[in-house]
């Protein structure tokens, strides 16, 4: 098994395009655009994210389980679910 996260992931930045989240020295951006179950999702929903593992981010409120890969290179990952709203 890979190493264990220590440093907790951390919402920088929230912008009617999406959000930046701080994961280690590297910060990622979700734009609405490519993630839409986030858009109306709380700060606080948003900003309540695990690290489980070193390539999966969890938000425990919203029950969204996102690969890092999938924020990193979206365009290798086309397909995108409707949102409920």
């Amino acid at each position: 098994m890979p190493g264990t996260v220590i440093s907790a992931p951390e919402v920088t930045h929230v912008s009617k395009h999406g959000f930046w989240l701080l994961l280690a020295d590297e910060e990622v951006l979700l734009p609405f655009e490519q993630f839409p179950w986030f858009r109306r999702a709380t700060i606080d929903q948003i900003s309540h994210v695990e690290w489980p593992t070193p390539e999966h981010l969890y938000w425990p409120e919203l029950d969204i389980d996102l690969s890092l890969a999938s924020i990193r290179q979206p365009d290798t990952f086309p397909l995108v679910a409707k949102s409920g709203g």
